[in-house]
């Protein structure tokens, strides 16, 4: 199973989502599941971990995580050349290492061009950018360049972004 997850921050709360599919040529999730939390923190610019972390690791108490293969998050994976942790990192260390990560963030971090990938999809002349960790990055690429969808955003993403921000 992947899993893959986004949070949504209003009235100083969390909505966090997350679908699960089995094959990354899926077209439609095989399970979506939610949850609010209260009292978020308020961001802090360098630490949006800190932030979003804690509300990922509470969803992710509904799943057996042996029976994940990879967990995608709206994030980077690593913030830069220097290989300084971001969500996905910091999501890595939380679940020991065991469930690679990828991150699919939609806009460029101008200190991350070594860690961080490109990807062009449909029409788009903007892309994503794909990181990785506990999975090589070139591999992650590819597996989200193959995702379905004919546009920027794969459609479980897609579909995973629109549930997050629904009241």
């Amino acid at each position: 199973m992947i899993l893959a997850f986004d949070t949504y921050y209003y009235n100083n709360k969390a909505k966090t989502v997350g679908v699960s599919f089995n094959n990354w040529l899926d077209d439609t999730v095989f399970e979506i599941k939610e949850e609010i939390i209260e009292d978020v923190p308020d961001y802090e610019p360098g630490a949006f971990y800190k932030r979003e972390l804690p509300c990922i690791l509470s969803l992710l108490k509904q799943y057996n995580l042996e029976d994940v293969e990879l967990v995608i998050v709206d994030s980077y994976v690593l913030l830069d050349d220097d290989g300084k942790l971001g969500l996905g990192g910091h999501l890595y260390n939380s679940l020991d290492k065991k469930n690679p990560i990828v991150g699919v963030a939609k806009s460029s971090f101008h200190l991350n061009k070594t860690n961080s990938k490109p990807l062009l999809r449909g029409d788009s002349i903007k892309p994503l950018y794909i990181s990785a960790i506990g999975i090589n990055l070139d591999e992650a690429y590819e597996l989200v360049k193959s995702m379905h969808g004919n546009y920027r955003m794969p459609t479980l993403l897609q579909i995973l972004d629109t549930k997050t921000k629904e009241k």
